[in-house]
């Protein structure tokens, strides 16, 4: 079957390009924004990809079109779909039909930590021996690559909330129907489509209806939130985790270094030894350990998998060092995760100085939709740079107002030549964005090893 996706190089999408074309089927598809690490994906696996959204894309004609939910009305593939009366299906359903059919799905939902939990995941299947599917918002650094169909039964995907196509406007996560289910936490966020948090609630709340009976849903325990969705109705058993002393998967912080006993039942049943920064990730570790047990790893198995996971690209990545300045790389994009990974990496590097880079990418952010939370966000890091993109819905000099140490910048060539001048030996530079900025982090290690600025990439 010759497969055409449109939106191919989203997280999501490419990820479902692997597994099409390690089924056996022929992958081609469109994208209007190519970078890595998902364009590298797929070249790497032989699949071909076309810039833009040409109607002539789909000539020959395809079997059938996947189209992404980024798409709508008035894009030139989707109308020529429609005129043709070609066969098309969104992603989610393509997924639900053609390989989650028949499988002990792991869902992994909640607004933080999706990508990171259900990496950590994969990993304590896959070290347990038990050769996991899964497709994942991001690239695990233990398997290299975003999706793949793995060994029967058991299959871990991301299950995100956000809409699933033009023509479906319910959550992704209802076309999975996981068995074990995890419910990180939840905040309001995809202002672009959800009037407020209470229409979050609701799609976590049929997320849940789709659970059956001899499943598990495993549940940040001190989100308020999350209280709320159960309280509409839950017909599964629940595990909790978090640092609430009600808790049933607690974790016992090391005072020095990242390591940390797990608590179980308020017994120790195990120690991690691992470097990842922050309490989130402890969380996202024993949300991950509840779901394997489910699965059948056990505790010990799982604590001793922890010290070998390899981290995700685009979380907290180091992306190289240069005259003794580290580069990283993280995909955060809403408030609560600026400031746990800030907070994470100051923990790792002590009083070392922090240069922030944001871009405001998403679009509940150029919505301005957290404008009011940056401020504190920002405030470990000791310089922030705001790249200001054209367009952006709010006045963004609020934040520098509000931060002594912030600059807003037009350019990234500006930010490159900012960092240039003021970084240090031993300083940290964090860049957060869910885009591909410009190809910033390459270009800013350029500059630093070269000790010159490059002139701006063009997009």
């Amino acid at each position: 079957m010759h497969i055409h996706i449109l939106g191919i190089c989203g997280t999501f999408m490419g990820g479902l390009a692997l597994l099409a074309r390690e089924r056996g089927d022929t992958v081609s598809g469109s994208d209007a924004n190519v970078y890595p690490p998902m364009s590298t994906q797929l070249a790497a696996a032989g699949i071909t990809l076309m810039e833009g959204y040409e109607p002539a894309h789909l000539d020959p004609e395809p079997d059938l079109v996947v189209i992404g939910n980024a798409l709508s009305r008035g894009n030139p593939a989707v109308e020529h779909v429609l005129n043709r009366g070609l066969p098309y299906v969104s992603g989610p359903q393509w997924l639900a039909e053609h390989v989650l059919r028949d499988r002990w799905v792991l869902g992994v939902a909640g607004t933080h930590g999706k990508t990171t939990t259900a990496s950590l995941l994969a990993w304590l299947l896959e070290d347990a021996g038990l050769a996991p599917g899964f497709l994942i918002g991001g690239v695990p650094g233990n398997f290299g690559v975003s999706a793949r169909l793995g060994a029967a039964p058991f299959f871990v995907v991301e299950a995100d909330e956000y809409d699933t196509a033009f023509f479906d406007k319910r959550s992704k996560f209802v076309h999975y129907r996981p068995r074990t289910c995890i419910l990180n936490n939840l905040e309001y966020d995809h202002a672009d489509i959800f009037p407020d948090l209470a229409a979050i609630e609701t799609q976590f709340h049929h997320l849940l209806r789709t659970v059956p009976g001899n499943g598990l849903v495993i549940r940040n325990g001190d989100d308020a939130n999350l209280d709320r969705v159960l309280e509409q109705g839950c017909w599964t058993p629940v595990a909790t985790f978090g640092a609430g002393a009600g808790n049933r998967w607690q974790a016992a912080a090391d005072v020095e270094g990242e390591g940390f006993t797990v608590r179980l039942d308020g017994k120790a049943v195990g120690h991690v030894d691992w470097d990842i920064p922050g309490e989130h990730n402890r969380f996202n570790a024993l949300a991950a350990m509840a779901a394997a047990r489910h699965a059948g790893v056990p505790v010990a198995q799982a604590c001793a998998s922890l010290g070998r996971f390899a981290g995700v690209k685009r979380r907290m990545e180091v992306r190289g060092v240069e005259a003794g300045i580290t580069v990283y790389d993280d995909f955060a994009h809403h408030p609560t995760a600026i400031e746990t990974t800030l907070a994470g990496l100051r923990r790792r590097v002590g009083e070392a100085p922090i240069i922030a880079v944001l871009e405001p990418r998403s679009n509940t952010m150029r919505l301005g939709v957290h404008a009011e939370r940056l401020v504190d966000a920002l405030r470990i890091a000791d310089r922030v740079l705001i790249y200001r993109p054209a367009g952006i819905a709010w006045d963004m000099t609020a934040i520098v107002q509000g931060l002594a140490n912030a600059d807003l910048f037009d350019d990234t060539a500006g930010i490159i030549d900012t960092i240039r001048q003021e970084a240090s030996p031993g300083s940290h530079v964090l860049v957060m964005s869910n885009g591909g900025f410009e190809n910033i982090h390459a270009r800013l290690l350029d500059a630093l090893r070269e000790g010159t600025i490059r002139k701006r990439t063009p997009t």
